[in-house]
């Protein structure tokens, strides 16, 4: 399947310093509050092993189905970036970057998703937002 791509890009500011922002994506239980999290879904399983050649598997059943999110950390640099590979099936994999700014109020996170198929950009940006809003909130 020869799909045209893109790379979407999301930013927020948080009132949080750079290492609590940067901390929630590696720990299991903050992932599991916000990460690939829905309103309705129920979180079933957050493995997450917190080293570059590392892996992480997050399972969240959403209407009796299960949405498998993997990956492997590609680059670690506490607590101003983050790399890591992302697919699930059907979808090939790609790649995520999380830049992070202290600010003096907290921190600006920037986050590049790229090799996303263009069909889904906006589901993308949607759903990046969304676990973006999730961590404000809820870590």
């Amino acid at each position: 399947m020869n799909q045209k791509t893109c790379v979407v890009r999301v930013t927020r500011a948080f009132d949080f310093p750079a290492e609590r922002v940067f901390d929630a994506w590696l720990d299991p239980k903050q992932a599991a509050k916000f990460l690939f999290a829905t309103e309705t879904g129920i979180m079933k399983k957050v493995e997450i092993d917190a080293r570059v050649g590392g892996r992480f598997c997050i399972v969240e059943t959403r209407d009796g189905v299960d949405a498998e999110h993997i990956g492997e950390y590609l680059e670690i640099d506490r607590p101003r970036r983050l790399r890591f590979s992302f697919g699930g099936h059907p979808f090939p994999a790609t790649y995520v970057t999380i830049s992070i700014t202290p600010t003096e109020s907290g921190c600006t996170l920037e986050l590049v998703h790229e090799g996303v198929w263009q069909d889904y950009e906006s589901r993308v940006i949607e759903g990046w937002t969304g676990i973006l809003d999730y961590l404000s909130a809820r870590v």
